[in-house]
């Protein structure tokens, strides 16, 4: 059994200044003032529009993340219907082939600590869970049929791909206090790198 923590990993290789005027030449379409393009007004003009709420220019530009997490988190990650998922498949990988070590990955839980009791009763479980999943399979079953035993904190892997736009909106309901941690906690990775990449698109959430 391992344990390892939730990631987020950013594929899409971004050229901010190649992104940035391509959000300026389609939003100044609406106002027809292509004439006022030039060094450095992209970062304004971005800014004001996003601050206006006019954020459908943001969609030309879509960015990829590749998140590893639960299998809970993804539930809550999948709501988020302007957007494409390709998801590690729980009916097609057997976790007792080699290539996964023979093993099941889960992720630890970031609101207990590995002392305290909830943390030890939690790996208890998951070590049971482990212990059935591989007991079924080698009693015949298939792994489609074994993962019935897998719980909600088995690590999962996710392509993701959202325009702007939408990221927008997920990190701004995905990083509030009043989300789930694990979520949060996976949200603020991708606000940190998205924000750094295109710092006028994100820097306000």
């Amino acid at each position: 059994m391992r344990i390892i923590n939730s990631s987020a990993q950013l594929v899409t290789d971004i050229n901010r200044a190649e992104v940035m005027s391509l959000i300026e030449r389609a939003g100044r379409v609406c106002y027809k003032s292509e004439g006022n393009i030039g060094d450095g007004t992209a970062d304004k003009f971005i800014a004001n529009i996003i601050a206006r709420g006019h954020e459908s220019v943001i969609e030309h530009v879509s960015l990829t993340v590749h998140v590893i997490c639960d299998r809970g988190v993804s539930h809550e990650l999948v709501r988020h219907r302007i957007a494409s998922y390709s998801q590690e498949s729980t009916r097609y990988c057997n976790y007792s082939a080699g290539k996964f070590g023979n093993e099941l990955t889960f992720i630890a839980p970031c609101f207990w600590t590995e002392e305290s009791p909830e943390y030890a009763q939690w790996r208890t479980a998951m070590e049971q869970a482990e212990r059935a999943y591989l007991n079924l399979l080698s009693m015949g079953a298939k792994p489609e049929q074994a993962r019935s035993v897998l719980p909600n904190s088995l690590k999962t892997e996710l392509y993701v791909t959202m325009n702007l736009r939408e990221w927008r909106h997920f990190l701004r309901l995905r990083t509030s206090p009043r989300a789930h941690p694990q979520m949060r906690e996976l949200a603020l990775q991708i606000k940190s790198l998205l924000t750094e990449k295109l710092p006028i698109i994100f820097q306000d959430i």
